[in-house]
């Protein structure tokens, strides 16, 4: 077993939400920078700067999970967490086609753009990737499974786009096993409100858009070894120790 500090919830400049700044070899280098061991891209609806930012992974030793964040027809936003670079891109060619068919306003929204390995811009992604898709909050775990991914309800916290605030509940039928958590001191509260997470790993993430917003070394998992395989396994089914 090995403990690994990671953050896993980072979005890149393909976000229109995400600062120009956040380009692949930035992100990872900043990661690099702060003593972080592995990170997730994970833009919104979207896996194409995933090519760049795993390139710059290798480069600096630091593990790059490629990721996405899913927007539900509920707008329920939930991680995808892939074991492959070719799973997270085939996931974000089915996502796009099921992504509500809204172009992209730059001035209003922002870019969506795409980067090489150089930082150099390679294209921009039409539709608003900050759209909800038409995929039921119900059909993610079946979905992201067919994609050998793993799934995880975003910042639960949260008081929008998150499963307890949209939905209300967790749904008695999930099968979900990791859930990320950004203030750990509501999760007391949470586990007394929603007893099914008390089975869950708890994962708390930066949610950066920003460089300076990616978290500092503060929360680790514990895998077998530094496979990815091992890594989102310990993701899914490790009871991350609570640091509070």
């Amino acid at each position: 077993m090995t403990s690994l500090y990671y953050d896993l919830h980072i979005h890149s400049c393909l976000s229109p939400c995400g600062d120009d700044d956040m380009t692949p070899a930035n992100l990872v280098g900043m990661a690099y920078v702060k003593g972080l061991d592995v990170i997730a891209v994970t833009d919104h609806n979207s896996c194409r700067n995933c090519p760049a930012a795993l390139k710059h992974g290798q480069e600096y030793g630091v593990i790059v999970i490629p990721g996405m964040e899913l927007c539900t027809s509920e707008e329920v936003h939930v991680l995808c967490y892939f074991p492959t670079l070719e799973d997270a891109l085939d996931f974000d060619s089915y996502v796009y086609e099921h992504l509500l068919p809204i172009k992209n306003r730059e001035k209003i929204f922002g870019k969506q753009q795409i980067l090489n390995e150089n930082d150099e811009e390679t294209g921009r992604v039409e539709k608003l990737l900050i759209s909800a898709t038409d995929i039921s909050f119900d059909h993610v775990y079946d979905l992201v499974t067919k994609y050998h991914g793993i799934m995880c309800p975003a910042h639960l916290d949260k008081s929008s786009t998150s499963l307890l605030s949209n939905l209300g509940f967790v749904p008695p039928d999930s099968r979900f096993t990791c859930v990320e958590v950004h203030d750990l001191g509501m999760l007391h509260a949470l586990k007394k409100a929603n007893p099914y997470l008390n089975a869950c790993s708890i994962l708390s993430s930066s949610d950066a858009h920003y460089l300076a917003d990616i978290h500092e070394p503060n929360h680790q998992i514990f895998p077998k070894s530094r496979a990815l395989d091992d890594i989102l396994h310990a993701i899914a089914k490790q009871q991350i120790p609570n640091p509070l």
